[in-house]
């Protein structure tokens, strides 16, 4: 998933006057965070920094800066409460930029999640991907930052992988609603059947298990395939990754049954214990696939940042 301001970035920049509007800090309660951006045109504006007064006296700021030379930038601290009437009571900084096509190099690598060091010059702004750097943020307690000032973010928004096993109702349920989500999905059935679904890949049942063996760390699994044996196969090898998560569709009777197969099989109880089954939020009731979807999903987006998931206490 591109975000819209960034979509918006890599078509049209060259040939439209745009202005970039980016929070750098927060205090106290805000709509959006440190990060958040939106891109405004003359007529239009991409994507939103929290909406309200903020966003309005933001797009205005941002389309008076149309009018100076690409490059242009300016620094913009809004206490909520007092200059803006907004209920939040916080604070926010913005840097708004003429944005300046010439200088647009970091925006695939953006559009990917990377770690970004952007740094304030006279008359311009200067971005580079930055691999190994560390994050960076700005503080807006701190003097307002000028020309020298730097820091580090990881730009876009970063996207889970997904590994989806199974092109069945709930399968297909899933891959619906993963628009506009921060997931990455990455979809896989042995039938030949399930080919004119967009998106899935067909492979040999045999090797489906290894298609989880580049699977990063951080990412999900879910497995839901029309075979109990091939289900079984495949929490076994993910379940040998320490992924952030891995789920399997079916009742607490599969769930008891794969886990007793697997410590006949001596899969280790610390990988025993992150396998989620059944799937989905236990407070959301109902077994059609598109609420299990939205279940699933939800419980996916609960993971934050990547931290590996243990099972939770499903009745």
């Amino acid at each position: 998933m591109t975000e819209p301001w960034l979509a918006r970035l890599r078509t049209v920049a060259p040939d439209e006057p745009l202005a970039l509007v980016t929070v750098l800090a927060t205090e106290g309660s805000a709509p959006r965070g440190a990060g958040t951006r939106m891109l405004v045109a003359g007529d239009a504006s991409f994507d939103t920094i929290g909406g309200g007064a903020l966003e309005h006296q933001a797009t205005e700021q941002a389309r008076a800066i149309l009018a100076h030379p690409p490059g242009t930038w300016r620094i913009q601290d809004y206490p909520l409460g007092p200059l803006l009437g907004q209920c939040c009571g916080g604070r926010v900084r913005l840097l708004i930029e003429r944005v300046d096509p010439a200088a647009l190099d970091w925006i695939e690598a953006a559009a990917a999640g990377a770690t970004l060091t952007t740094m304030l010059h006279s008359g311009h702004v200067a971005r580079a991907i930055s691999p190994a750097a560390a994050i960076v943020p700005l503080s807006a307690r701190d003097d307002r930052p000028g020309v020298g000032a730097q820091w580090t973010e990881r730009c876009g928004q970063w996207q889970r992988p997904l590994y989806l096993f199974g092109a069945g109702h709930v399968g297909q349920a899933i891959a619906r609603r993963i628009a506009g989500l921060p997931v990455r999905l990455a979809w896989f059935d042995s039938r030949p059947a399930m080919a004119g679904f967009a998106g899935v890949t067909i492979v040999d049942e045999d090797r489906l298990p290894a298609c989880l063996a580049d699977a990063p760390d951080k990412a999900a699994v879910l497995i839901l395939t029309h075979d109990h044996g091939l289900d079984y196969r495949l929490t076994r090898a993910a379940l040998t990754r320490p992924l952030a998560f891995v789920g399997l569709i079916g009742s607490a009777t599969k769930r008891a049954r794969f886990l007793a197969r697997l410590t006949r099989d001596e899969v280790p109880v610390e990988a025993r214990a992150r396998l989620t089954c059944p799937i989905g939020l236990a407070a959301i009731a109902g077994k059609e696939p598109e609420v299990i979807a939205l279940s699933v999903l939800a419980q996916l987006l609960a993971l934050g940042g990547g931290a590996a998931a243990t099972t939770p206490d499903h009745p």
